[in-house]
């Protein structure tokens, strides 16, 4: 049988915390990849300049083996309110093989009501917030299992939970290939990653400029169709002259 994999998009998320799992997940056999939101089309990220494209709607994908949901700097809230999203999560739950998170997309999870009374991770920035759904926060883990349920800290982590779902999913050797493959061998030429190990200051300034970012304007919705339908027409083209 395929194994379904359904990442949810939102306007205003985080890429990388789709993007990153998703060029883990794409390598396990047998499997179908799916992108869905509330609508198929193109979903416009934080950056207000990359779109991505859901493939499928929640409706669509009634049964998916794997759920993950990323997180953002700030359209996290506005994904907990989406009451398709949250309805649908709550439907497919009791029946997935792994419901997982990246970054805030744990807080989404949250607003399911998936995550009382079980250990999880996020961003640093809004470990306090778990509590608040009735979860344990861990704010020194990467990856937090809790049963079928795992839930991965700031954005580069999903590159990370990926690889650990591959190994659960497939095996250590089928991961490592993976990792081998994309060639995810980390030597950051800094070591600031987290709270704990960066000074004060670089940590205020940091609150600070994520603040900021997070009230930038968003792209426009008709100009991100516009790329979405200029992004087709280009593979299309490429595939007819390929015929």
């Amino acid at each position: 049988m395929t194994f379904q994999i359904a990442i949810v998009l939102y306007p205003g998320m985080t890429a990388l915390d789709a993007i990153g799992p998703y060029e883990v997940l794409r390598s396990l056999p047998d499997s179908e990849l799916r992108f869905v939101s509330n609508e198929v089309g193109p979903i416009v990220t934080d950056s207000g300049v990359l779109v991505l494209g859901a493939t499928h709607t929640f409706d669509e994908t009634p049964a998916p083996d794997l759920v993950l949901v990323g997180g953002s700097e700030a359209a996290t809230t506005e994904a907990m309110a989406n009451r398709e999203l949250i309805d649908w999560l709550r439907r497919v739950h009791p029946n997935t093989a792994w419901t997982t998170s990246v970054c805030t997309g744990s807080l989404v999870l949250a607003a399911a009501d998936i995550l009382r009374g079980h250990p999880a991770t996020t961003h640093w920035s809004a470990q306090p917030a778990l509590a608040a759904f009735g979860a344990e926060s861990r704010p020194h883990d990467r990856i937090v299992r809790s049963g079928k349920i795992v839930t991965a800290a700031g954005v580069s982590a999903g590159i990370d939970l990926g690889l650990w779902l591959v190994g659960e999913i497939a095996g250590t050797g089928a991961a490592q290939m993976v990792q081998l493959g994309i060639e995810y061998d980390p030597h950051p030429p800094f070591d600031t990653g987290h709270p704990d190990k960066a000074p004060a200051e670089l940590l205020r300034r940091t609150r600070l400029e994520m603040t900021k970012r997070a009230a930038r304007p968003r792209i426009p919705l008709d100009l991100a169709n516009t790329f979405w339908h200029l992004t087709l027409n280009r593979v299309r083209e490429r595939a007819a002259a390929r015929r």
